[in-house]
């Protein structure tokens, strides 16, 4: 892979992580504080509202899972950078051919040709 290509993947990869990092904290924004927090008087009291519990315990729990999604991707993107630098950047890692360039423009972090991936 020439450097000029390693260029363009280096800065899709950085590129992808800006955004990532921004949306993880952008979902940490959005729940800073604790569930009581969040229920406030709900979550208080004899008057429970099970409905809403429920629905900020859904939310919470969507965005812990998306936060840890994100979490995963952004340590692949910092293996696929730290490969460029070592020179193995678009090998699989399983067989050692390259990966096809279509395959790196769909997913730049991909560590597996498409047959090991498949297998």
């Amino acid at each position: 892979m020439s450097a000029l290509e390693l260029g363009v993947f280096r800065e899709r990869l950085l590129e992808e992580r800006a955004r990532l990092v921004n949306a993880a904290r952008y979902l940490q924004r959005e729940h800073p504080g604790s569930m009581e927090d969040e229920l406030g008087e709900l979550s208080h009291g004899g008057d429970n509202h099970l409905g809403d519990m429920a629905t900020v315990t859904y939310d919470r729990e969507l965005d812990h899972g998306l936060e840890e999604g994100v979490q995963q991707t952004v340590d692949q993107i910092d293996a696929a950078l730290r490969r460029i630098e070592d020179g193995t950047y678009g090998n699989c890692e399983v067989c050692g051919q390259q990966i096809a360039a279509l395959r790196l423009e769909a997913i730049p972090w991909a560590t597996r040709c498409i047959d090991d991936a498949k297998r």
